[in-house]
C-alpha cells in the first residue's frame, strides 16, 4: 500500500509504532521495522545521550530497514539535555523523529538540516496547524481515545480525523483506538495517511515488558480505562488499577485544590516498576480504550500482515462488492 506516509519515511506499509515509555527499545522498533511499519525507539526512556547512541546501534544490529526516535519535550523546569540527545540521533543516521509534548519548533533546524523527517503527535486541529506552520513534515493526530495524554478537548477521531484532513496540507496519520484492518481502513477514508498503534504494539510478543502487562491488556475491556488528572489540565488515560483508584480517591477530596505533589508518587518514575517488573498496581500506567479490540500477543509481523491482508479484503471485497 502506498501513502503519503510510505513514501516520506520509505515504508513498505503505513503503520507506525508510537514511541511509549520503558516499551520503546529496539527489539519492538526493530520488530516492527522488519514487518514493513515504522518502529520507534523512545529516546527519554534512554536516561542518557551516551545510553540512547547505544540503543540506536542496537537497533542497527537486529534491522536494516528505516526506524525512529521519540523526543517527547518536557516543560523547562524539567528538560533534560536535548541538543545532546538530538546529536545521538544525527549521528546514529536516524531519518525520522516523532516529536511530543511541548513545541519541538527551536529543535527542528538542527533536524531538518540533517534530513531528519518530523511527525509531531497533536491532540487537535490546532496543535495540528502549528506543527506545520514550523515546519514539521507530518503529524500524528490523537484522538480521545488514545492512550497517554489526549489533549483537553475530547474529540473523538470521528471527528478529529475528518477535522485535520479539511484543514492540514502535510500527511498526518490517525492515532488513539487503532488496532486492526479496521482501524487502518477508517483511517484512510477519513483523510488520513495510515495510523499509529501503540497499546496494540505493546500486546506483542517482541514487546520488551513483562508478561503481566500483555495479559491486562488482553484481559481488558474499553471499559477499564480511567482519565486521571483532568483538574490539572495534563490528562491523561490510564488502565485502571488500585493505583489508578488512589488517584481518584485523592482527585475527589481535593477537588480544585488539587497539586502534582498529592499523586506525584502514584503517577511519575513507576514504569520500570510496570514494564520491566510486573508490578501492575505499582502506579498509573497508559493504555488506550483500544484494549477492547485486543484479544491476542502476536508477533509484530504476524499482526502487520494480518493488518494488511484484511485490509485489502475489506477494501476490495465488502466496500467495492457494496458499490457493486
Amino acid at each position: 500500500m502506498k501513502t503519503r506516509i510510505t513514501e516520506l519515511f520509505g515504508i513498505e506499509h503505513p503503520i507506525i509504532q508510537g514511541g511509549m515509555h520503558f516499551v520503546g527499545f529496539a527489539e519492538l522498533a526493530a520488530a516492527v521495522s522488519n514487518a514493513g511499519g515504522l518502529g520507534i525507539i523512545t529516546g527519554l526512556t534512554q536516561q542518557t545521550p551516551d545510553n540512547l547512541a547505544k540503543e540506536i546501534a542496537r537497533c542497527r544490529e537486529m534491522t536494516d530497514k528505516p526506524f525512529g526516535v521519540n523526543l517527547t519535550f518536557l516543560p523547562s523546569f524539567a528538560a533534560p539535555p536535548y541538543p545532546e540527545y538530538i546529536d545521538a540521533i544525527i549521528d546514529g543516521g536516524i531519518k525520522a523523529v516523532e516529536t511530543a509534548g511541548r513545541n519541538p519548533q527551536e529543535h527542528l533546524p538542527r533536524l531538518k538540516e540533517a534530513g531528519v523527517k518530523i511527525i509531531h503527535k497533536c491532540t487537535s486541529v490546532r496543535h495540528s496547524l502549528k506543527a506545520q506552520a514550523i515546519g514539521c513534515d507530518a503529524v500524528s493526530v490523537d484522538g480521545f481515545e488514545c492512550g497517554g495524554h489526549p489533549g483537553e478537548d475530547d474529540i473523538p477521531n470521528m471527528i478529529l480525523l475528518p477535522r485535520a484532513a479539511d484543514e492540514l496540507e502535510i500527511p498526518f496519520v490517525a492515532s488513539g483506538g487503532m488496532a486492526d484492518a479496521r482501524s487502518l481502513v477508517a483511517s484512510l477514508a477519513m483523510g488520513a495517511d495510515g495510523m499509529n498503534m501503540g497499546t496494540r504494539f505493546i500486546a506483542t510478543k517482541e514487546a520488551p515488558v513483562h508478561d503481566n502487562v500483555k495479559r491486562a491488556i488482553v484481559a481488558a475491556s474499553e471499559l477499564d480505562t480511567r482519565l486521571i488528572m483532568r483538574g490539572l489540565r495534563n490528562t491523561e488515560r490510564v488502565l485502571n488499577n488500585s493505583a489508578v483508584e488512589r488517584v481518584g480517591d485523592i482527585e475527589r477530596a481535593k477537588g480544585a485544590d488539587i497539586q502534582i505533589e498529592d499523586i506525584v508518587d502514584l503517577v511519575a518514575g513507576v514504569y520500570p516498576k510496570v514494564m520491566l517488573e510486573g508490578e501492575m498496581d505499582a502506579g498509573a500506567w497508559s493504555c488506550g480504550m483500544v484494549a477492547g479490540l485486543i484479544d491476542d500477543i502476536p508477533t509484530c509481523k504476524e499482526l502487520i500482515d494480518r493488518i494488511m491482508g484484511e485490509a485489502d479484503a475489506i477494501v476490495r471485497r465488502r466496500l467495492e462488492g457494496m458499490l457493486a
